[in-house]
């Protein structure tokens, strides 16, 4: 069996988005009824699961559609000052050159990723650009590529920085590296056992391409 397909999270995978949204989110706390968060709590919040965060800060599950749109219109108006994750470029045109088909699976808006790639001079390395409809959404749309595409789940491997990108790939059954260098932290992520975990950009061909000799 081949990998064929490697699909990326957006936000603090590809893009270092991490500060706008902290900061975007402490600017709706008001509206929504939550508090600010502090540097020192970030610290501990980046330790908690995605479920335990929003647990936490008592938002209504009712609530989040609407919260999640007010993140995506900030991002769009903050989308000019972003830059990719230190090394993120290479690695992905590393992987593109090896063969593999690459794409984006976010709960971002498109718009706000195809603006990231452009002002950012990407090549145009990703054969789609999927955004969800809700933070926890995922896996139902990553079931609906893998029907439309006829693929095998051996031939996708998902990459995210949240627990809750595992949390999708391990309900489609797929593989998953979780990557340290995005908001949650390298102790959360191994808690919920990906199958691989990359400390920068550069590991993942490695952790890919011993993967792909393995089931070869």
């Amino acid at each position: 069996m081949t990998v064929r397909f490697i699909i990326f999270d957006f936000d603090g995978t590809v893009a270092d988005t991490f500060d706008a949204i902290v900061d975007i989110i402490n600017q709706l706390a008001p509206e929504f009824g939550y508090k600010q968060t502090t540097q020192e709590e970030l610290i501990q919040i980046r330790k908690m699961t995605s479920r335990e965060i929003i647990k936490q800060s008592g938002v209504p599950l009712f609530q989040l559609p609407f919260l999640l749109k007010k993140v995506k219109i900030g991002l769009n108006n903050k989308i000019h000052l972003l830059t990719p994750i230190p090394g993120m470029k290479e690695a992905l045109i590393d992987l593109a050159r090896l063969g593999y088909r690459l794409g984006i699976i976010t709960s971002n808006d498109r718009e706000n990723v195809v603006k990231f790639l452009q002002n950012n001079d990407f090549p145009n390395l990703f054969d789609f650009i999927y955004s969800g409809t809700s933070l926890f959404g995922k896996s139902k749309v990553i079931n609906k590529f893998l029907k439309q595409h006829k693929l095998k789940r051996e031939e996708i491997i998902y990459i995210g920085d949240e627990t809750r990108d595992i949390d999708a790939a391990k309900k489609s059954h797929i593989k998953v590296i979780a990557v340290a260098w995005g908001f949650n932290s390298k102790e959360v992520l191994l808690k919920q056992k990906p199958d691989f975990l990359a400390n920068q950009p550069n590991e993942l061909i490695s952790i890919i391409t011993t993967w792909q000799n393995k089931i070869s």
